[in-house]
């Protein structure tokens, strides 16, 4: 478990407190309404506890990137949600840090809570400016961010475990200057992750699909070399690209629309994830596609055809769902197939009906995994739901995270100088 201190470290009573929340959520690519207020909801308990200690709560949050602009939205439905959920209004003042935003601050009551403008609007906050420019924590306490709230506040809280891979102003510079806590949520998703991957019960079982497959590759062999994974279950374009490893021709149709998207360039660190953990690994004994809108399967012995694969087959979920069931740890990023399409959604329906019956310990992580799982079944039947996709991938592949790096840095300072 990462050094961190906690909430109850610190008295918050009259305090101001500058709350770093991950919130960013789906979007209705028409209608720019949340479509999935999971984060929102994981966000709750730690701004509740400090409104109930007294706190002057004012948050940070983001939503949309640069690599994903229709999604760069303001924040006033999530402070909407949030004020419902809580019971207690949230004000929004679409202003991130500027002249309007700080007197608000400067405003705020015990007890009373503001959420600030999209940190998106700081071009210091986009990834672009961070892969481009690549400050050190120190370095950016002259950014607009730092500058205009760190005067303002006595605490930072940071609660945003799913952008602990971000090394921006928001995530690691506020903790140069201010006693720093972890919210519980942050406590909770490394302590979920940190029991899959250090401490599983066996046999311990991952479920990697989904078309991102560069999360799939970051993971897999730091799970297989430490045997924290006996078997992975591929599926989706992960497991397409493992049958062309092994040898098997998929037909030039799927494999020039691997190719044209550059996923073909996993070939080569599949074949050696097949030669040395071969036995771990399962692949897809058949794939499905449609005709004149009706579901057809092949079995891969019958590979290749110019076909467009969509899902797997039946005889894969059987083989899948049976490993399942007989797993005691459960690890899931990523659907099995295109499954928002209803004659291809039967692979990633059947794999979340099998999780949520097992019996194992069951985490899933990664938005698009969230938002299918939600679609099948009640969330409620998976032990833990993790908030974050890339910074899960990183802290599951060894990684250290920017976040927690600046956290345990700021609490190995706050014990020397007597402020923990």
């Amino acid at each position: 478990m990462a050094n961190m201190t906690s909430l109850e470290h610190f008295d918050y009573r009259g305090k101001t407190v500058l709350l770093r929340v991950d919130i960013n959520s789906p979007i209705d690519s028409k209608t720019k309404l949340i479509v999935n207020d999971n984060r929102i909801q994981k966000s709750i308990p730690t701004i509740q506890r400090l409104l109930d200690g007294g706190a002057k709560l004012a948050m940070i949050a983001h939503q949309g990137d640069t690599l994903d602009y229709q999604n760069l939205i303001p924040l006033e439905e999530h402070a909407e949600k949030l004020s419902t959920y809580l019971n207690t209004p949230i004000t929004y003042i679409d202003d991130v840090a500027g002249p309007a935003a700080q007197d608000r601050v400067r405003e705020l009551e015990a007890g009373d809570a503001i959420l600030l403008g999209n940190l998106r609007y700081l071009s210091e906050e986009i990834s672009t400016f961070e892969n481009a420019v690549k400050l050190k924590p120190e370095e950016m306490l002259e950014t607009y961010l730092v500058r205009g709230l760190a005067p303002l506040i006595d605490y930072y809280v940071n609660d945003a475990f799913a952008a602990a891979h971000r090394n921006a102003p928001s995530m690691v510079a506020f903790q140069e200057l201010k006693p720093a806590a972890a919210g519980e949520l942050l406590f909770d998703e490394v302590a979920a992750l940190d029991k899959v991957m250090h401490a599983p019960e066996h046999p311990s079982v991952f479920v990697l699909g989904g078309a991102k497959i560069s999360d799939a590759f970051g993971m897999m062999e730091q799970v297989l070399a430490s045997g924290t994974a006996d078997r992975i279950l591929t599926c989706g374009i992960t497991g397409e690209v493992m049958l062309l490893a092994s040898g098997r021709r998929l037909g030039e149709v799927k494999e020039r629309f691997l190719k044209d998207r550059e996923l073909d360039i996993f070939v080569e660190h599949s074949k050696n994830y097949l030669r040395d953990y071969g036995d771990k690994i399962s692949m897809p004994s058949d794939l499905a596609y449609g005709v004149d809108g009706r579901r057809r399967e092949i079995a891969v012995e019958n590979l290749p055809a110019e076909q467009m694969f969509m899902d797997i087959g039946a005889r894969t979920i059987a083989d899948y769902q049976a490993a399942i069931r007989g797993a005691r740890t459960l690890f899931v990023n990523g659907p099995a197939g295109v499954y928002e399409e209803p004659e291809f959604e039967q692979g990633t329906r059947s794999i979340w009906e099998a999780i949520a019956a097992a019996e194992g310990y069951s985490v899933i992580g990664g938005g698009d995994t969230v938002t299918a799982a939600a679609k099948f079944v009640d969330l409620d039947a998976i032990d833990y739901v993790c908030t974050a996709g890339g910074a899960m991938v990183r802290y599951l592949s060894g990684k250290k995270l920017p976040l927690i790096e600046a956290m345990e840095k700021a609490h190995a300072r706050d014990v020397r100088t007597g402020n923990e």
